[in-house]
C-alpha cells in the first residue's frame, strides 16, 4: 500500500508515519511509535526518502524541509 500518492499527497499511514519521524528516528522506533509492522515502516520510508520528505543518515531518519511543511499543510 503506498504512502506517498502519484500527485505527492499522503495516504492516511504515510501522514502517521511521517509524523512519526523525529529528529533522530530509526525504523524500530517508528514502528513501535505507530504500531505499524517493521517490514511495512521500511517500504514506507524509502517512499518517503523518494518524495523528499525524510531523510536518512546511517539508518537514522528525521523529517526534511518539504516534509514538515507537508505535515503542517495536511495537518
Amino acid at each position: 500500500m503506498p504512502c506517498v500518492w502519484p500527485d505527492g499527497t499522503l495516504s492516511s499511514s504515510g501522514r502517521l508515519l511521517l509524523t512519526s519521524v523525529g529528529p533522530d528516528s530509526t525504523a524500530e522506533d517508528v514502528a513501535a511509535t505507530t504500531g505499524i509492522p517493521l517490514y511495512r515502516v521500511r517500504s514506507s520510508l524509502r517512499q518517503l526518502l523518494a518524495a523528499g520528505f525524510i531523510s536518512e543518515q546511517g539508518g537514522h531518519f528525521k523529517q526534511t524541509k518539504e516534509g514538515v511543511e507537508k505535515v503542517k499543510a495536511d495537518g
